[in-house]
């Protein structure tokens, strides 16, 4: 071995150690409060990573969709044709408020999809619960961010992880979270007038 081969194994192994030290102090499980925000493109992507994942290992997991309409995507179509036994997919919205034009009846779906959320994360089977885009309901005010803050520090199982995408996510939210991840926008080929693409956003 060269010389800067035996300092960078050295580097290594030094590394090694500490991070096993750090990982030796990693012992406890529970249930996560997850949140993707931010103006950047992911968010809901990730989250739908997380739900493969879990899909892949056999776990039951759920999707509740809170403003996108019945329009058809990638992964919600895989789900129902080739998942639908281990992972329950649920899109209650109608699309976007600027579509809808309808403030009344995009609080009434908010709400319906609330109360399936209650009821699929309350049911300890499903290991993972996807909020999609709830953020968007919580910041038009379609729910109150209070109930959903205190049902997910009161009523959620200890093992079950729920994930919650969208926009502007409210401070209350993020506070009693787990894990918030912020998608910053660099670029986007939307500014230079390239449409949604099947695949790369739906």
């Amino acid at each position: 071995m060269t010389d800067d081969s035996d300092r960078h194994a050295t580097k290594m192994a030094k590394k090694k150690a500490a991070r096993d030290k750090i990982m030796a102090t990693k012992t406890d499980e529970k249930g996560l409060i997850i949140v993707h925000t931010g103006k950047g493109k992911g968010k809901s992507s990730a989250g739908f990573g997380m739900i493969f994942r879990c899909i892949a290992h056999d776990m039951k997991c759920a999707v509740v969709q809170f403003i996108k309409g019945g329009m058809s995507t990638g992964e919600r179509d895989l789900i129902l044709s080739k998942f639908n036994d281990i992972c329950a997919f649920h899109t209650m919205g109608e699309g976007f408020t600027w579509e809808t034009q309808d403030r009344d009846r995009d609080i009434e779906m908010a709400q319906a999809a609330w109360q399936k959320a209650k009821e699929l994360i309350r049911d300890e089977s499903n290991r993972m619960v996807l909020l999609d885009e709830i953020n968007i309901a919580l910041r038009y005010d379609y729910l109150d961010i209070n109930e959903v803050v205190q049902f997910l520090a009161e009523e959620k199982p200890h093992m079950t992880h729920v994930v919650l995408t969208g926009r502007n996510a409210k401070d209350e939210l993020i506070e009693i979270a787990d894990l918030v991840t912020e998608m910053e926008l660099v670029k986007h080929p939307f500014r230079s007038g390239i449409k949604a693409q099947i695949g790369v956003e739906f």
